[in-house]
């Protein structure tokens, strides 16, 4: 049973987001989040969905695509709401993903600082230098700062 005040608009948790209702509904349609349908069809979404809607919003920012954050939300109960063992449970299926990220970004940081200081003036010592597009035979993307393999 649903107590009153738990159940808020899709103008209320938009506003309290900080996100469009369009937004909402997009997530809604992917599956990532779910509402409740008045008798007018309108939705009604549980308070529990604005922590889900704030962990999409932060994933995305740190740049994980949808489908590993529905993967990831897939994980939580659909019954109830989340409890701190469910987010837990989350925060491990994400947490070698976002290392690779952050050893990944580290390395950019770090080499990137190099090459610039360098001005390509050296291309014997650059790390980005590409001779006769050697590394298209890898395939697409950046080769020399960091390994892509996920």
């Amino acid at each position: 049973m649903t107590k009153p005040g738990e159940l808020l608009t899709i103008s209320q948790t938009a506003s309290r987001c900080g996100v469009a209702t369009s937004t909402l509904r997009f997530y809604e349609s992917r599956g990532l989040i779910s509402s409740q349908r008045t008798a007018g069809n309108q939705r009604l979404f549980h308070r529990a969905e604005i922590r889900k809607i704030s962990i999409i919003r932060v994933a995305q920012s740190l740049g994980l695509t949808l489908k590993e954050i529905e993967n990831a939300l897939a994980t939580l109960p659909n019954k109830r709401p989340p409890n701190r063992k469910d987010w837990e449970k989350l925060s491990r299926v994400w947490r070698k993903e976002l290392d690779i990220r952050i050893e990944n970004l580290q390395q950019l940081r770090d080499q990137l600082t190099g090459c610039i200081g360098c001005g390509c003036l050296s291309l014997k010592r650059c790390a980005l230098y590409n001779k006769a597009d050697q590394a298209g035979e890898q395939g697409p993307g950046p080769r020399y700062l960091f390994e892509i393999d996920h």
